[in-house]
C-alpha cells in the first residue's frame, strides 16, 4: 500500500509521529527546564519536597570541586544565570574571598542555628542557603542570591511541573483538534452535498481531481458518479413521462374524435367503431410494450439454441422484406449455441432488433447477421445499410421513446420502444447489446453468456 495514496496509513503514520513530537518535545522541554536554575525560590513555610535539579548539581559541584574549578563554577553561574553564589564559612568570610553583603550574612547565620535550608525573600532578591561539607574547610554555608526580576516565563513554567504538563496537553489538544479537522473536512463536506442532493440539488457535485489521491478522494469520486448518474436517471424518468403522455394522448385524441362523429353520424357507426377498435388495439400495444420494457425479474428456466433462432427469425424478416428486396443472410460457424431463456424473452429481444434493422435498411439491400462463439457465450451482430445513427446518440437509441427524428410517427417510426425492451431483456439474460456505426451502416453487438447446464 502505497503512503501517499492510504488514509488509513497516512493517519496512523500521523498520529504516530505526532505523539513522538509530543513525547520528545516534553523531554527536552523538561530537561532544559531542570538545567536551568528553579524559577521561584520556595518559601521557607512550604512543604518540604526534592531540591531542583539545577541545586543538587551545582550543590555537588560546590562540594567536590578544587578551588579553581570552583571558583569558575561560580564565576559562570553568574554570568549564565545572573545567580551570585558565597561559600561562607562558620566565621563569616566567603570561601573565595568577596565581601559577604549583610543579607547573605544573615541567611548564613540563620542557617547554622536552624537547618540545613534557609530562605529569606525581598522584593530586590531572594536567598536561599543550604549547609554543605568541602574537604578543605568545616560546615560551609552555599548562599544562592536569585535576581527577583528573572523572566515571568521561566520563573513559572520553571517552579511548576503540573504547569508544563497541563501546557503540554493543551498544545498537543490543539494540534490534534487541527489534524482531526484536516481529516474530516471532506467527510463533512460529503455530508452537506449528501444533503444536498436528498433535498433535491441534482448539480450538487464535490471538488476532486480526477485520479489519484486517498480514499476520501474515490468516495468523493464515487459520490459525484452516484449524482451523475441519479441526476441522469430522474431526467429520463422526466422524459419517459413526457413521452408516455405524449405517446398516450394521440390515439386517445382520435378515440374521442371516432366516438363524437359516431354520436353526430350514427350511420357511419360501423366505420367508426372500426376506428375506435384500431386506436384501442395501439393503445393496448403501447402499454403492452411499456410493461415488457419496465419488467424487473425474471426466471431463467430454460435455454435456446440461437442458430435455430436467428435462422427462423431471419427467414421471418426475409419474408416480410421480399417485397422492397430487403434480404436477411445469417451466417455462423458453431452447430449449435445454447443460452439460458426465459419463455420467449430473448425471441422478442432479437426480433425487434432485426425489425428495427428492416425498417431503417433501404430498398434492395442486404442486412447480414452473424453468430460467433466468444469465451464463455456467443456474439450476434446484425449490420444493417441503413443511414446509421448520430455517435453522441448510438447508446440512446436503447432508451425509451428514442427516436433519430423526433418529428416520425407511429405509422413511420414505431414507439422507440424495440431496442428499450431488447436490451432490458437481453442485460436480464445476463448479457449486454451495443450499438456502432460502420461503412456500411448500423450494427448492433449482443453478447450472451453460454449455457450453465
Amino acid at each position: 500500500m502505497l503512503l501517499r495514496g492510504n488514509l488509513f496509513i497516512r493517519t496512523f503514520i500521523t498520529f504516530w509521529l505526532m505523539t513522538l513530537a509530543i513525547l520528545g518535545s516534553w523531554l527536552l522541554v523538561a530537561n532544559y527546564f531542570e538545567s536551568q536554575p528553579p524559577g521561584m525560590v520556595p518559601n521557607a513555610q512550604g512543604p518540604a519536597g526534592p531540591p531542583h535539579r539545577f541545586m543538587l548539581r551545582t550543590l555537588y559541584d560546590l562540594e567536590n570541586l578544587d578551588d579553581a574549578a570552583l571558583a569558575r563554577t561560580v564565576a559562570d553561574i553568574g554570568r549564565q544565570h545572573d545567580i551570585h553564589i558565597y561559600l561562607v564559612s562558620r566565621d563569616g568570610t566567603d570561601l573565595l574571598g568577596r565581601k559577604v553583603p549583610a543579607a547573605v550574612s544573615r541567611i548564613a547565620q540563620q542557617l547554622r542555628e536552624r537547618r540545613r535550608i534557609a530562605f529569606i525573600r525581598s522584593p530586590r532578591q531572594q536567598l536561599t542557603a543550604h549547609r554543605i561539607s568541602r574537604p578543605d574547610a568545616a560546615e560551609v554555608s552555599a548562599v544562592f542570591v536569585f535576581p527577583s526580576n528573572r523572566g515571568f516565563i521561566l520563573k513559572t513554567l520553571g517552579g511548576n511541573p503540573r504547569l508544563r504538563l497541563t501546557l503540554a496537553v493543551l498544545v498537543s489538544g490543539v494540534v490534534c483538534f487541527g489534524l482531526s479537522r484536516l481529516i474530516t473536512n471532506r467527510l463533512k463536506a460529503l455530508q452537506l452535498a449528501s444533503r444536498r442532493l436528498a433535498n433535491g440539488d441534482l448539480d450538487t457535485r464535490l471538488q476532486v481531481r480526477e485520479r489519484g489521491g486517498d480514499e476520501t478522494d474515490e468516495l468523493a469520486r464515487d459520490f459525484n458518479t452516484m449524482a451523475a448518474q441519479l441526476q441522469e436517471r430522474m431526467q429520463a424518468q422526466k422524459r419517459l413521462l413526457g413521452d408516455v403522455s405524449h405517446e398516450l394522448r394521440s390515439p386517445l385524441t382520435r378515440l374521442r374524435i371516432a366516438v363524437a362523429l359516431a354520436q353526430e353520424k350514427p350511420g357511419q357507426g360501423p366505420e367508426h367503431l372500426q376506428r375506435i377498435e384500431q386506436e384501442a388495439e395501439r393503445l393496448e400495444e403501447l402499454i403492452g410494450q411499456l410493461l415488457s420494457s419496465h419488467e424487473q425479474d425474471i426466471r431463467l428456466d430454460t435455454h435456446i439454441d440461437l442458430v435455430t433462432l436467428l435462422e427462423q427469425l431471419c427467414g421471418d424478416a426475409n419474408f416480410e422484406g421480399q417485397g422492397a428486396g430487403k434480404q436477411f443472410r445469417f451466417s455462423t460457424d458453431v452447430q449449435q449455441a445454447l443460452v439460458d431463456s426465459s419463455a420467449d424473452l430473448l425471441r422478442k429481444s432479437f426480433e425487434n432488433i432485426l425489425r428495427n434493422a428492416l425498417q431503417h435498411t433501404p430498398e434492395n439491400s442486404q442486412v447480414a447477421v452473424s453468430l460467433t462463439a466468444t469465451v464463455g457465450g456467443y456474439q450476434v451482430t446484425i449490420e444493417d445499410q441503413g443511414p446509421g445513427v448520430p455517435e453522441s446518440d448510438l447508446d440512446r437509441i436503447f432508451t425509451e421513446f428514442y427516436r433519430v427524428d423526433n418529428a416520425r410517427t407511429r405509422e413511420s417510426g414505431g414507439y422507440g420502444l424495440g431496442l428499450a425492451i431488447a436490451r432490458r431483456a437481453i442485460r436480464q439474460h445476463g448479457g449486454e447489446v451495443t450499438a456502432s456505426n460502420t461503412d456500411a451502416g448500423l450494427c448492433v453487438t449482443v453478447r450472451l453468456p453460454a449455457h450453465r447446464g
